[in-house]
């Protein structure tokens, strides 16, 4: 009799417990990874969790052979989390601050995302570059540094190219927070107008605040608003991408059983709620600090799981094609930012 009425429970409990000790090892090495990450970067003004915890995946799986246990952890936190933490990243943006900035800004970081992606497409083409590569890198100098990079799902099945262009992204962003201030200087420009092309030209929210801090005044708030107005163009970006990649999957389909991907992806769908959320209604500051904190874990964790997943022996045959990209990359997003910002 006790067998027959406890078998239930235990047939119910069992895969729950398969689950926690198949994704537990994993995903707890990449949140120790994460937190590390948060807190070093909390010492040096403008370098993101999301990059030391790439770098500290890379070290971590090149300096030892991690068992096999932390396979599936470390898959669900490059995939599931990254996904959730594009979401919080929602609740930086209002767009009444972003509508503040006026219809011809906000048609100049139109003309930076997409002029930012066109461009490094078609020198790449030139490059003879692998076009996953070059999509990767092109988003990420475009619209928001690492996050984009991540976030144009299925763009290459190839963990090294994801950190090839977050590794580009850190060193030409890096390089971007003196020489913003430098130029602006040389060329005369007010604050707040260096404010904006900081802002409009630079890779990583972190590296945008840290330039802003350097050219002092009014700038540093305007750069923000600017920057996160390019993030908001994630959305229209992944969007599309989406849609080419259904046209492409349909005209290679052979049979029925072979899954479409969806018009908008859910995360997608959440980051936009997030806006809206933060933007129709007065979040009191924990619950704004609460987010920004699941964002940056969130991401900081996929970002270490990525670097998990990348051997350096195989980033030593980059060449230096991804670097002459990224260099015109940055060059064409700072110039259409520029010459944007003195027309409008």
């Amino acid at each position: 009799m006790s067998t027959g009425i406890l078998a239930p429970a235990s047939i119910e409990v069992q895969p729950r417990a398969r689950a926690i000790t198949t994704y537990a090892p994993g995903l707890l090495l990449c949140l120790v990874g994460a937190i590390i990450a948060m807190l070093f970067s909390s010492f040096i003004p403008g370098l993101s969790a999301m990059i030391v915890a790439i770098i500290e995946g890379i070290a971590l799986t090149n300096m030892t052979q991690l068992p096999s246990t932390f396979s599936p952890g470390i898959q669900v936190a490059a995939k599931t989390l990254l996904r959730w933490g594009i979401v919080f990243l929602g609740l930086k943006l209002v767009s009444a601050d972003v509508r503040g900035l006026g219809l011809p800004m906000l048609l100049v970081i139109v003309c930076i995302v997409s002029g930012g992606i066109i461009g490094p497409l078609l020198i790449g083409r030139l490059l003879k570059m692998k076009p996953a590569q070059v999509l990767l890198i092109a988003c990420g100098f475009s619209i928001c540094g690492a996050a984009a990079v991540a976030g144009v799902e299925g763009a290459s099945d190839a963990e090294e190219d994801v950190v090839i262009a977050v590794a580009l992204v850190v060193i030409f962003g890096t390089i971007m927070i003196p020489t913003i201030p430098f130029l602006g200087a040389l060329a005369g420009l007010a604050p707040e107008t260096m404010g904006m092309w900081a802002g409009g030209s630079i890779h990583e929210v972190a590296q945008v605040v840290a330039a802003g801090g350097v050219i002092g005044g009014s700038a540093l708030e305007i750069a923000v608003v600017v920057k996160l107005a390019r993030v908001l163009m994630l959305a229209p970006v992944v969007f599309i991408l989406s849609l080419v990649k259904r046209r492409q999957s349909s005209g290679v389909q052979t049979t029925g059983h072979e899954k479409r991907p969806p018009i908008v992806p859910l995360f997608i769908i959440g980051f936009l709620s997030m806006v809206l959320l933060r933007s129709t209604v007065d979040l009191p500051e924990p619950v704004l600090a609460t987010g920004d904190f699941l964002q940056t874990i969130l991401l900081a964790t996929a970002m270490f799981a990525l670097g998990c997943g990348v051997k350096i022996q195989s980033l030593l045959h980059v060449g230096v094609r991804p670097f002459v990209l990224a260099f015109a990359s940055t060059g064409i997003v700072a110039t259409i930012a520029f010459v944007g910002i003195e027309l409008v």
